[in-house]
């Protein structure tokens, strides 16, 4: 969605009423309807509380004008107890609000994060670079759409209900003050709508820009190591300014468009509490109505021009919540995108117990040069794989392709599910959290004792990084404290406890030893693990039973063999 589109249309209120109506039949559901029927009560004890305050300070300046002392003293302690019961009733509507929105946060955050996580979406929006700053949608735009959807559900209904409570007040004051009201508040909101509109687009593109600026920050902060070795600051700052450069005059740009509308919305209150006064005072100069009534209708009249004038008194809050609902739109329509069937040239099919390439082939991202043509094998459960040969371009496309990650290309892949088939990258993922929640599969927790990780960690010389990581339940900044050959170990030990059928291992001789590889290579056996390893074929005959060299060319040569003994 572009930020001139970023306006709330029909499929926008749909997915908006679907929210709804999943929050309302969710687990908390009734809670939350529990909540709003309290808020719903709340709030009429609070518009009662008004409308008597509003008799109440009619009295008490009637009193006044009569030095009535007894009338006085009366009125003011109405006042006082009024008062007190106003606050007490707007103060727990307001918690139960602020509570309400929490929980529908809550829910709304976790459906969304289940979908951004599932089925590698989240890579796909990143290569794909189809939408800006996902994780600031997510984290801001969640929290600002639940808690201004419910302050605009509570306005609403709050103007509403006193709509209904001082409309009567008014009319039976003066008919004509009534409809003053009406036009005056139906004419404010068509010229806020009209000055204000270009701040949605402008708000929408805040964020972004926000977002963008904050980023590279935090890429500052993460890189710091390499960016004072590379003494590249100069470069960054450049960047850095350019980006703030691009907030501060979209900044200036809102600050305008604010300005403009400020002096509208400052004449129109300002006449708020002027014209009641021209049209009741008439009255009370010729008898015909005490001073207490002068003093009611203003109170009145202000009440009620407020509560039409909501979209006035709120329109700065209204463009930031379009823009908001804008960029979630864009999010859902993002993470629910399928990829187009021309698109997916390598094609990926689920079987249990092998792995099999038909007809793959798979050329270079940048020259369009065959990398691979037309790999045909399957490697069945138990076959351990070593590829090779003098062209790494095309064993790092080979691993990419067999993970689902969009390589160019052409034919099928058979693999087994995602539970089934794991895979260790050049650089591991670092999961954020304690040594132990790094090493133990999520399914797993709780079942691996701390005996049993302790012996894993010492048969790969890893009691080092237990030491440093400070026992097994500290948290960590992993990629501070290891070394990426650490990192790889300590990812292949949570390999081993996931138990997977096969396990693809990119090029781990880049950073392990060829002792190292071969003890974890021998783990994988003992532990029923057929693994594919990408890399030097040392050891070849006693830990391989197939070889797969590829050409420089894209040719290739598969090759099988009974392995040897283990003493051989």
């Amino acid at each position: 969605m572009k930020p001139q589109e970023a306006f709330i249309d029909k499929q926008t209120v749909d997915r908006f009423l679907l929210a709804v109506k999943i929050f309302a039949s969710s687990e908390e559901g009734w809670m939350a309807k529990i909540m709003f029927a309290g808020l719903i009560a709340l709030l009429l004890g609070v518009n009662g509380m008004n409308v008597l305050n509003n008799y109440v300070g009619r009295d008490f300046m009637t009193s006044i004008e009569h030095r009535d002392k007894d009338g006085f003293v009366r009125m003011a302690l109405f006042y006082f107890v009024v008062f007190a019961g106003s606050t007490l009733v707007s103060v727990f509507a307001k918690v139960i609000e602020d509570r309400l929105g929490l929980l529908w946060r809550a829910l709304i955050t976790k459906r969304v994060i289940g979908l951004y996580l599932a089925q590698g979406t989240y890579y796909r929006l990143e290569h794909n670079g189809v939408l800006e700053n996902p994780d600031q949608r997510i984290a801001e735009d969640l929290r600002a759409f639940t808690a201004t959807t419910l302050s605009f559900v509570v306005m609403l209904l709050n103007s509403s209900l006193t709509i209904v409570a001082f409309s009567g007040v008014v009319w039976s004051i003066s008919p004509a003050l009534f409809a003053v009201a009406l036009a005056y508040a139906a004419c404010g909101s068509y010229f806020a709508i009209w000055l204000g509109r270009p701040l949605v687009a402008l708000n929408y593109n805040q964020l972004d820009k926000d977002a963008n600026f904050r980023s590279t920050l935090i890429h500052v902060r993460e890189n710091a190591e390499p960016l004072f070795l590379a003494h590249r600051e100069g470069r960054l700052a450049k960047r850095l300014l350019s980006l703030f450069d691009e907030v501060a005059s979209n900044i200036r740009s809102t600050i305008n468009l604010n300005r403009n509308l400020g002096f509208f919305t400052g004449g129109y209150y300002w006449l708020i509490g002027l014209i009641p006064a021209l049209i009741v005072a008439p009255s009370f100069m010729d008898g015909k109505i005490e001073f207490g009534v002068v003093t009611q209708s203003a109170m009145a009249f202000s009440t009620l021009v407020g509560a039409f004038s909501l979209i006035v008194s709120q329109f700065q809050s209204i463009s930031t919540f379009t823009a908001v609902v804008s960029r979630l739109e864009s999010l859902v329509e993002a993470i629910e995108e399928k990829p187009l069937e021309s698109e997916v040239v390598i094609q990926i099919r689920e079987e249990k117990e092998r792995i099999a390439f038909e007809g793959l082939t798979l050329l270079s991202p940048e020259s369009g040069e065959f990398l691979l043509k037309d790999l045909s094998i399957s490697i069945p459960c138990g076959t351990r794989v070593l590829i090779t040969g003098a062209n790494e371009a095309a064993n790092k496309s080979l691993f990419k392709a067999i993970t689902g990650l969009s390589v160019n290309g052409s034919g099928q892949i058979v693999r087994p599910n995602a539970d089934e088939i794991l895979f260790l990258a050049r650089r591991p993922y670092m999961l954020p959290g304690t040594l132990r929640e790094l090493l133990v599969p999520s399914l797993l927790e709780g079942e691996i004792s701390d005996e049993h990780l302790i012996s894993l960690l010492g048969e790969l010389d890893l009691e080092p990084v237990l030491a440093r990581a400070g026992g097994l339940d500290e948290e960590q900044d992993w990629d501070s404290i290891l070394s990426l050959g650490e990192q790889e170990l300590l990812a292949l030990i949570h390999i081993l406890l996931s138990a997977p059928h096969f396990v693809f291992l990119d090029r781990p001789g880049t950073v392990l030893s060829p002792k190292q590889i071969k003890k974890i290579l021998k783990m994988f056996t003992a532990h029923s693990i057929s693994y594919i390893n990408s890399g030097k074929g040392n050891g070849t005959r006693v830990l391989y039973d197939a070889v797969l060299e590829i050409q420089e060319d894209g040719s290739w040569n598969w090759k099988t063999f009974k392995p040897l003994g283990e003493g051989a």
